[in-house]
């Protein structure tokens, strides 16, 4: 049994997988449709606004302020809203991969952390937790993460700081060894995930596989050499930033 462990969560949009082809992301878009029309009577999709990096919920309020909705009325329906989305995700399960795809190395790394008992990893993202395991099951990666499956999720809150702090708090709780995570680190492709990482107390570990360039990453971190690597190809490369070597 390890003295320490690792705690490494990863983003999922544009870290681990990306939207490709006509039905990008479909079944997620979806979705959140279904619970505008059912909770808010209003028929729309995400793509009337920028949602790049945000948080579902936070996703939902700037698309129904956009229809003018009023905030009190959001928060009110709130919860509904992503009742219905996980509902509607659910039952429809085996298409949670349409339109999506695993990222160059992905399945790789996460094979290796999963085979090592000095690690646990997890998800942190904005996701609403069941749409993102379903991802997950559907791409075939759900195994790789540590059990019980835990992480910071879209649902638990609305920014990516606190959930990186929630997922390091579940940690200790999930892991029934009692050893504790010494060192933590959080993959992603966004500034907002490396916002997210430093201020909850872990490493960022940049990955340029989203739309944002190096500069946009490096520009928001306040480490002194910040890691940002291209995909997560070069297995070697990303073990020994995150001292897994």
């Amino acid at each position: 049994m390890p003295a320490t462990k690792t705690l490494i969560s990863f983003d999922v949009d544009g870290t681990l997988i990306r939207a490709t082809g006509q039905d990008a992301n479909k079944l997620h878009k979806d979705a959140f449709a279904h619970g505008f029309l059912e909770v808010f009577g209003i028929e729309t999709t995400i793509d009337v606004i920028d949602y790049q990096g945000s948080t579902d919920m936070l996703i939902s309020r700037a698309t129904m302020r956009h229809h003018g909705v009023d905030d009190a009325v959001i928060s009110e329906r709130m919860d509904a809203h992503c009742a219905a989305m996980c509902r509607y995700a659910l039952e429809r399960r085996e298409n949670a991969a349409d339109g999506l795809e695993l990222l160059t190395g992905v399945r790789q790394l996460l094979e290796i952390l999963s085979a090592r008992a000095d690690c646990t990893v997890c998800l942190v993202t904005g996701n609403l937790e069941p749409i993102a395991w379903a991802k997950m099951e559907r791409l075939g990666i759900e195994h790789l993460f540590s059990l019980p499956r835990f992480g910071g999720f879209g649902s638990d809150h609305t920014d990516r700081g606190v959930l990186v702090k929630i997922a390091a708090q579940r940690s200790e709780s999930q892991d029934y060894t009692g050893v504790p995570h010494v060192k933590r680190f959080h993959f992603g492709d966004t500034p907002m995930d490396v916002k997210a990482a430093e201020y909850a107390g872990a490493t960022a570990i940049g990955l340029l596989t989203g739309v944002f360039s190096r500069e946009d990453l490096v520009n928001v971190s306040k480490a002194i050499d910040p890691i940002v690597f291209d995909t997560l190809s070069d297995t070697e490369s990303v073990l020994r930033a995150i001292g897994l070597t």
